[in-house]
């Protein structure tokens, strides 16, 4: 059974009545979509009132070809009809409101309850343009309903304001009325990033955040930006469910404690205002849906736009997938690798998914050179990105830690990276920084890795074990993190300057390190030094190093603003 809805949220919509019939659905210009609508649908077609004064005095239900006018009633009458028909369906209507003239508006037809209910109906967070003639464009804000998940990544999803079908990107949309779906919350972001973020240009006084409590399970912790400043404040859960973070004011949700704060601040250093501003658009899993498995893709589908510079493996490239998406392309040296090892090897690298990992998103094998296709990083590596500016104390610290939390992810996995050095970190927008290149230097064919005078191994990187037994572990990671540190504290200069790759390994041994840079705090000297401890169990993990960076400007946990009593 279905119910006439009023389409408010349609753009160019005059909040006519929009009726839905088995064989009739919803469809409307415009927003640039180019999908098809659902297959094996009759044609689609709109039924609108007569323009002039909207006519809502009548509810329309359709049963089968049969439409039967309801005489208006009071909103509760109205509700109870809606609810009736939903419970045929045995789902909510919680996606429906009453308006003041009493008239049901919402997503349309009784399949958004229903879809609601079971958790299908998702809002999209993003705009998104479609890539393959299969997906499925959108806006942010637009409601869809997910058909099938057909990966982690991908779903099939009807949007239901154009009523078109197609593919989407699962890290676009959130589940709609979920806490996701809202723009103050940022989930697992770490308290010096949501610092930082606050205190961007972006966001001004009374700017805040939701994020998980760092310390605390089932605890949310509210940012709130004054002036600039940043304070922090506990929410606790209610032990019969709910929210509070001053007890005399409780909240059954955090809707309804965001709702309260904006209105009054009744203890919070200012008033909430406006969310804090996301720039950054998640990455998708993968180029498309059908390349996150099958992800040997045709050479003719890489475009090659403009050389981006060398390496020690091949060339890089700024380029385009199916004209569409911008990616960067690495072209390895003939003879460099041997492919078939290359393709198993690269099948562990493309199940790695972190934030702060470059994703690998395809390659190209079937004729040399062989040819990684992945997320492209505008910046270009960290090493000419130092070298090309003089960042402040704080920015050198936030790239420090975002290296030391994708090598974290590596280390819980026991993944070696082998070869951590600022030429091996790409920069994106904002300074924002991804680790590259982990695992390819054990794919290399020629023996350049030796500690020779004159060869292309990382000696001045590399740890002493690995240098004097191949013993490679993520402690000789970090001691090679150590180095990276030192890169970044000195704008990229050369380690070890003025030693030769021989002395640098006897000078090592002997138990020199290099000293402390001039514009480098003691504090941030320090954790160099622990990174570079002879004993490889006496270096720190990439977990504490990362909260170490994390924390490096911040006060203590028990200096939270706490106004529970």
């Amino acid at each position: 059974m279905f119910v006439t809805f009023l389409q408010s949220d349609i753009p160019h919509s005059p909040w006519s009545p929009i009726t839905l019939t088995p064989s009739t659905r919803t469809s409307l210009t415009g927003g640039g979509h180019n999908q098809r609508s659902a297959a094996g649908q009759e044609p689609v077609t709109t039924q609108a009132a007569d323009p002039g004064p909207h006519n809502t005095d009548d509810l329309t239900v359709h049963n089968m070809d049969a439409s039967i006018p309801i005489p208006s009633r009071q909103a509760d009458d109205i509700i109870s009809v809606v609810q009736d028909l939903t419970a045929n369906c045995s789902r909510t209507t919680e996606d429906t409101v009453i308006s003041s003239n009493h008239t049901v508006s919402g997503s349309p037809g009784c399949s958004s309850a229903c879809g609601l209910a079971t958790g299908r109906m998702v809002v999209a967070l993003h705009d998104y343009q479609g890539r393959t003639d299969k997906d499925l464009a959108f806006r942010k804000h637009e409601h869809l309903e997910v058909l099938e998940k057909v990966s982690a990544d991908w779903w099939l999803a009807r949007s239901h304001v154009t009523g078109l079908e197609g593919y989407i990107p699962a890290t676009y949309v959130a589940r709609l009325q979920s806490i996701d779906a809202e723009p103050w919350y940022f989930g697992d972001i770490k308290r010096g990033e949501c610092e930082r973020s606050l205190l961007s240009g972006l966001n001004e006084h009374g700017a805040f955040l939701i994020r998980n409590s760092e310390s605390r399970r089932n605890e949310f912790s509210l940012s709130v930006r004054d002036g600039r400043k940043v304070w922090h404040y506990r929410i606790r859960p209610r032990d019969h469910g709910g929210y509070f973070i001053r007890r005399r004011d409780t909240f059954p949700s955090l809707h309804d404690l965001v709702a309260f704060y904006t209105a009054d601040a009744a203890g919070l250093c200012t008033r909430l205002d406006t969310p804090c501003v996301q720039t950054e658009k998640p990455a998708t899993g993968g180029l498309s849906y059908n390349t996150r498995d099958s992800w040997e893709i045709p050479r003719d589908q890489i475009q090659l736009v403009r050389r981006l510079g060398s390496g020690q493996f091949g060339e890089v490239y700024e380029g385009l997938w199916n004209k569409t998406v911008p990616v960067a392309v690495k072209t390895f040296k003939q003879g460099k690798m041997n492919p078939h090892d290359f393709l198993k090897e690269a099948q562990v690298l493309k199940s790695l998914r972190h934030p702060k990992l470059l994703q690998l998103y395809a390659v190209c094998t079937q004729e040399e050179p062989i040819l990684i296709i992945t997320e492209l990083m505008r910046n270009g590596s960290l090493l000419d990105y130092l070298r090309g500016r003089r960042l402040p104390l704080p920015e050198q610290v936030y790239m420090g830690a975002q290296v030391a939390s994708g090598m974290e992810y590596l280390e819980n996995l026991n993944f070696i990276h082998r070869d951590l050095a600022a030429r091996n970190v790409l920069v994106g927008n904002n300074n924002t920084v991804k680790v590259a290149d982990f695992g390819l230097s054990r794919l290399v064919l020629e023996d350049e890795y030796n500690a020779s005078e004159g060869a292309r191994f990382p000696i001045k990187w590399t740890a002493p074990e690995a240098l004097n037994f191949s013993r490679f572990t993520t402690k000789s990671d970090v001691w090679s993190f150590g180095v990276l540190l030192m890169e970044i504290a000195t704008f990229g200069a050369t380690p070890y300057p003025g030693m030769t790759n021989i002395e640098v390994v006897q000078q090592v041994q002997q138990g020199y390190r290099m000293p402390q840079p001039k514009t480098c705090p003691h504090l941030l000297y320090n954790i160099m030094l622990e990174c570079w401890a002879n004993d490889p169990n006496s270096r720190p993990t990439f977990q504490t190093l990362h909260w170490k960076l994390d924390d490096f400007f911040t006060l203590e946990e028990s200096d939270y603003r706490d106004l529970a009593h």
